[in-house]
């Protein structure tokens, strides 16, 4: 199965004559020039019929046409239907270019959504986020679309609940969701929960009988649910896991059931399972699921091997971390004649063995992603495929899905073709092997006396110098620079850390990168153009004001930042960073200031690396994204009656489904991103805590990252903890004053001035395990920690 085509063809050419931003009814008269009316007038009744479906959700141009199958030689009077009901006034397109009926809700209407509750228990409000905001006009205007509910309100919500609430106007608050008319601000009202999330509810036992009760650690959730069952080798105090059982009158208590009990919380490997459960991830996999998994082969077929292209005999490896057993993606690299390359990225096959609507495909989907957490890896596909079938490793057959890609000497991609191959390995790198190849002298290969191990070497040298181009030509583009080391806790056998392991992002993490890279736009190129329902991987433009709060940060730091709206000014403050010790703490801020990056059927760009299509193509095996991707892929190609593999290509979903597996994915991708933050940053206060206990004097550089009323909040340069300086912990208490023109806490005596920027040595001082926090003191004020 195999096709050739340019990176960069426009899949729609503009060859109306006519400027984009011409009124409605020039355009109208231009489109009335090339085609029937009465096919105009048929596509209207369709296109009206087709927006009063009960189940319609906005669609732009492109959806719409292939969810009405119009065929691409009918696309101008389709257009020009449109073109009309919206001159009309009978559909509105709004936000990303979608259509949808005006709005005729009133303020007090109901609107069906998601309640996301505050994590401070004591206020108890909460926001509003809407399932459909494009088809409420309240919404079109936010960046965000929420509404502020506040505690009053809540009624008997959950977090996470899908609610439906009353939009009510109220007068000024500090609250978001104002209006026009700044004398007004929009609140809701939850009216009816629809539909309880059904988060696992964990947290400490206590009482007996009647009397039991769950008090959860999350702020999120009330602070204790009566207990209408116990199991019985529960004891008081001791960890459980409940369900929701029924929450009628908001003057009584919530209720649950208890359904597993996780032991004491000093218990070991109890710290995790919390934070598992509580995200409700999934420890094992269904028995049907595992009973499909055990049906597949390990050995990949002759017949299968035939119809496939076949890659043995080229010098094809992987790359990937020590510990990883789940080998996606591997590579090959041909350097031609005339200073042009051919770059091959074969990625495991998954979708051959993964079939929809199997009972791996189901489990799969609702998983959505692997999670990598700090003591496991709790997997989106059963070990059989994940470290087995599926996975690259060495030495032998396994099937791939591959693109190949063909740049010019200047690292420019010319054309690319998509192949189902058959690969055998030739070798199995980690990061740390192949940058200590990469960084060999050409003298020093040549001394290698194994052939092999020469030539792999000579490979890995040769795939740099292509790697190097495409990044410099990426960053050239816009693409920001977030790369940055990592850190990660090492546990013993028992769970207990021990170590930390510090991860570079050195030229061997580049080059993986960057085929990635070149390969998830290559396959976003052909899909948009052919075009084809997919799955995308946007990232939208940041919102002004927090790209300014950056840059407040970026200027404590004593560095000039211009206008950090423009690509340019971001790239060069990035560049400046580079090396400094505040590095770290200005990318993770800038980071924060962007918007998330997600799953969406609309091919929008993405903001951060600077690509107009861009998709997830290379982890099938931990991604379900890249699985759907593939299943398109092979569609797309069978259509185009590829010989290389003439599978029968699967169903894929329709626009509506697939946005459904968009928002759902996005969704599971960032609670196993909570999760695996939230077990690292775990296990790296158990690290900090037991460094402290076994060397009392333990000091840690710290750098002062903002100062307010509160205290000095600080990161420490090798750990990259976060952590506070509290103000009332400065001795003498009455001595430290809040300077709050330069942001710095002065002392009316000699004491040492905290200011942002500043380079500090702490001691721990105090630990909220349950909340996360840490709190530090400078060396001098330090009490003996040795008398805790």
């Amino acid at each position: 199965m195999t096709v050739t085509s340019s990176f960069f063809v426009n899949p729609r050419p503009n060859s109306w004559p006519y400027n984009v931003n011409t009124s409605l009814s020039v355009a109208s008269s231009h489109f009335d020039r090339f085609f029937d009316h009465s096919l105009k007038e048929e596509f209207i009744q369709a296109i009206q019929a087709r927006v009063k479906c009960p189940d319609y959700q906005p669609l732009n141009k492109s959806e719409m046409a292939r969810d009405l199958h119009v065929p691409s030689s009918q696309r101008a009077a389709f257009r020009a239907a449109l073109s009309e009901l919206e001159k009309r006034g009978e559909l509105v397109c709004g936000k990303k270019a979608r259509y949808r009926r005006p709005d005729s809700r009133n303020a007090g209407d109901l609107i069906r959504g998601r309640i996301q509750m505050s994590n401070d228990r004591k206020r108890r409000s909460a926001f509003f986020l809407p399932e459909n905001p494009d088809g409420h006009s309240i919404f079109w205007n936010m960046d965000r679309p929420r509404l502020f509910v506040p505690a009053r309100f809540i009624s008997t919500a959950l977090d996470g609940d899908t609610v439906d609430v009353e939009v009510q106007r109220e007068a000024p608050s500090k609250h978001r969701g104002r209006l026009q008319d700044d004398s007004e601000y929009l609140q809701a009202r939850v009216v009816e929960v629809v539909e309880r999330s059904g988060r696992p509810i964990v947290g400490i036992y206590h009482g007996k009988g009647t009397r039991a009760t769950v008090a959860p650690e999350e702020g999120r959730l009330p602070g204790s649910f009566r207990l209408m069952s116990i199991l019985p080798e529960a004891k008081p105090g001791d960890i459980v896991v409940a369900s929701f059982a029924g929450w009628n009158d908001v003057h009584l208590p919530p209720m649950a059931e208890m359904v597993k009990v996780l032991g004491r919380e000093d218990a070991p490997g109890v710290d995790i399972l919390k934070v598992i459960h509580r995200h409700g991830l999934p420890l094992e996999f269904p028995d049907a699921v595992l009973a499909e998994a055990e049906m597949i082969s390990d050995v990949v077929p002759d017949e299968e091997i035939a119809r496939r292209e076949d890659w043995r005999q080229r010098q094809v490896f992987t790359i990937d971390p020590e510990d990883a057993k789940d080998f996606d993606d591997a590579i090959c690299v041909t350097e031609k004649k005339n200073g042009g390359w051919e770059l091959a990225v074969h990625i495991a096959d998954v979708s051959h063995y993964v079939k929809t609507g199997s009972a791996l495909d189901e489990e799969s989907k609702k998983r959505g992603n692997s999670a990598y957490l700090a003591d496991r890896v709790i997997p989106m596909l059963p070990e059989k495929l994940s470290n087995g079938v599926c996975s690259l490793k060495p030495h032998v057959e396994r099937l791939t899905h591959a693109a190949i890609l063909e740049f010019d000497a200047k690292g420019k991609p010319t054309t690319s073709r998509f192949v189902s191959a058959v690969i055998r390995s030739h070798h199995r790198y980690t990061y740390e092997e192949a940058f200590e190849r990469m960084m060999l002298s050409d003298e020093d290969v040549e001394s290698i006396s194994d052939e092999k191990e020469r030539s792999l070497t000579e490979h890995l040298k040769k795939a740099w110098k292509l790697a190097s181009k495409l990044r410099e030509r990426r960053f050239k583009d816009g693409a920001l620079d977030l790369d940055m080391k990592e850190i990660r806790v090492v546990l013993d056998e028992k769970g207990r850390a021990v170590n930390v392991k510090k991860s570079i992002y050195d030229e061997s993490h580049q080059l993986i990168e960057e085929f990635m890279l070149a390969a998830n736009e290559a396959v976003a190129c052909l899909i948009k153009n052919a075009p084809a329902s997919s799955i995308y991987r946007v990232h939208d433009e940041p919102e002004l004001g927090k790209l300014e709060e950056f840059a407040d940060l970026a200027r404590s730091f004593g560095h000039r930042v211009g206008d950090v709206t423009h690509r340019g000014e971001l790239q060069n403050l990035l560049s400046m960073i580079r090396g400094t010790l505040e590095e770290h703490s200005v990318k993770i801020s800038l980071l924060r200031s962007l918007r998330r990056a997600e799953y969406s059927t609309d091919p929008t760009g993405h903001y951060g690396l600077a690509k107009t299509n861009y998709t997830h193509f290379t982890s099938p095996i931990r991604r379900y994204a890249d699985l759907v991707v593939h299943r398109v892929l092979r569609g797309i190609l069978s259509k185009r009656h590829e010989t290389a593999a003439p599978e029968i290509p699967e169903r894929t979903p329709p626009v509506a489904e697939m946005r459904e597996i968009a928002y759902r994915i996005s969704k599971t991708e960032r609670v196993a991103a909570e999760a695996e933050m939230e077990t690292q940053r775990l296990k790296m206060i158990e690290y900090l805590e037991r460094t402290c206990c076994e060397n009392p004097d333990a000091a840690f550089d710290a750098t002062v990252l903002e100062v307010r009323q509160i205290g000095a909040f600080v990161e420490l340069n090798d750990l990259m903890i976060k952590g506070l300086i509290r103000k009332e912990d400065l001795a003498p208490r009455d001595e430290y004053f809040f300077d709050r023109i330069h942001k710095q806490f002065r002392s009316r005596s000699n004491a040492p001035t905290l200011a942002v920027g500043q380079i500090v040595s702490v001691r721990l001082y105090r630990i909220n395990h349950i909340k996360g926090f840490i709190d530090f003191l400078p060396v001098e004020l330090a009490p003996d920690f040795s008398q805790w």
